[in-house]
């Protein structure tokens, strides 16, 4: 849902230690704790088990690519900072447009350097 362990924490009213232990699976949830959860996060309980079945095979694990975008992107939602924000978002965008110019240079079959948004 792109929130962090704070801000969950604080929607649900449990410490950060407490969320922490509950998304490492240290701590078990309650079912009045998970139906809690659901309606701050504004999804049915059943929403949890999507996708399980029995004797199923377990989904790929998360890339380290996956994991560091997810990072950045509970990070940046904890800068309360707004000209911060903006500056990470604008050396964000620089930095993906110098790698764009990169490739292209590299002859990677790109004609143009897309703009970034």
């Amino acid at each position: 849902m792109g929130l962090s362990q704070q801000q969950l924490a604080r929607m649900i009213g449990v410490t950060y230690q407490q969320a922490h232990k509950y998304e490492r699976g240290l701590n078990r949830i309650s079912a009045g704790r998970l139906f809690e959860i659901a309606q701050v996060l504004g999804v049915a309980v059943s929403w949890f088990f999507d996708g399980l079945q029995a004797n199923a095979e377990p989904k790929h694990e998360v890339s380290q690519r996956q994991r560091m975008c997810l990072e950045l992107a509970r990070n940046f939602a904890l800068i309360d900072n707004e000209k911060h924000q903006e500056a990470l978002s604008q050396m964000a965008r620089a930095l993906a447009a110098q790698s764009q110019a990169a490739m292209a240079v590299d002859g990677n079959g790109l004609d143009e350097v897309a703009e970034p948004h």
